[in-house]
């Protein structure tokens, strides 16, 4: 049961990792991203998510030293999620990421460790430093970023270990059904990136019509319905009145009317690069 912001969903490895989050998706090094983190974990949140190409994973670490001091908060409570970058992919160059990225945030393991994109030709070996550092006890979990099913499927040919989570762009306009089926039916967690579609869906007609209905705002309805999909969820916010706001989604449940209206909203329609066409 999805009941409050310390809410979580077990893995398929048995880990359990929250259902709502922070992400810090280009927020620069500094006070505001201390001050944001610390906030949010002073607010209830445990789920903090960074990446190594955010140039942001010093801050994040302090901003968690600092709420864990106030609040006397352990850091087993905590589920904090780094990403290896496309350059660092390699069965040597992923394990060294790793260590660089627990370095920066002063931290001994992460919870969990994704590979933030597939490149093509590079990410089998980096999965494969990904399985040692699960095997080794330094990471609870590991998983994917922006895998398609082919990607899937073509690391699953090889692996030993299973995805535990892949972290998609999902939104109202980006519904990804038949990616959501194929995770659900392999046993991995799917998890969204810009779920509220940077900010493009806030002003959209028909979720304002539902927002009023509940007496929520347009973001947290898209993030009650991602819940209710069965989706993990990271918004990304700074200012400490979104930071509660986004989490305020646990004292109502949206129909299954309005539920598939969000879904009726798909387009297909990606904010960020698409997986199967980048160039970085």
């Amino acid at each position: 049961m999805i009941k409050n912001l310390q809410s979580r969903t077990k893995l398929n490895n048995g880990v359990e990792m929250p259902w709502f989050g922070l992400g810090v998706f280009k927020v620069e090094e500094g006070q505001e991203l201390v001050n944001a983190v610390k906030t949010a974990i002073l607010h209830g949140y445990r789920s903090i998510d960074t990446a190594a190409i955010y140039g942001n994973e010093v801050g994040v670490g302090q901003g968690i030293r600092k709420a864990m001091k106030e609040a006397d908060i352990a850091r087993e409570d905590l589920f904090i999620t780094s990403k290896v970058w496309n350059s660092e992919l390699g069965y040597e160059k992923t394990i060294a990421a790793y260590e660089e990225s627990l370095t920066k945030l002063g931290l001994d393991y992460l919870d969990l460790y994704l590979i933030h994109w597939p490149v093509e030709g590079k990410y089998n070996e980096a999965w494969r430093a990904l399985e040692t550092l699960y095997k080794e006890g330094k990471v609870k979990a590991i998983g994917v970023s922006n895998f398609q099913i082919h990607h899937l499927e073509n690391l699953m040919k090889d692996a030993e270990i299973k995805p535990m989570v892949n972290q998609v762009e999902y939104h109202p306009r980006l519904t990804q059904k038949e990616l959501q089926m194929y995770c659900k039916e392999q046993s991995i967690q799917l998890e969204a990136w810009s779920p509220l579609m940077q900010g493009q869906l806030l002003d959209n007609v028909e979720l304002q019509e539902i927002a009023n209905k509940y007496g929520k705002s347009v973001a947290q309805i898209i993030l009650r319905w991602d819940l209710q999909n069965g989706v993990i969820t990271i918004p990304k916010s700074t200012k400490e009145h979104r930071i509660t706001e986004n989490a305020n989604v646990f004292d109502f449940v949206l129909t299954e009317e309005d539920m598939k209206q969000i879904d009726s909203l798909n387009q297909n329609h990606r904010v960020g690069p698409d997986p199967d066409n980048f160039d970085f």
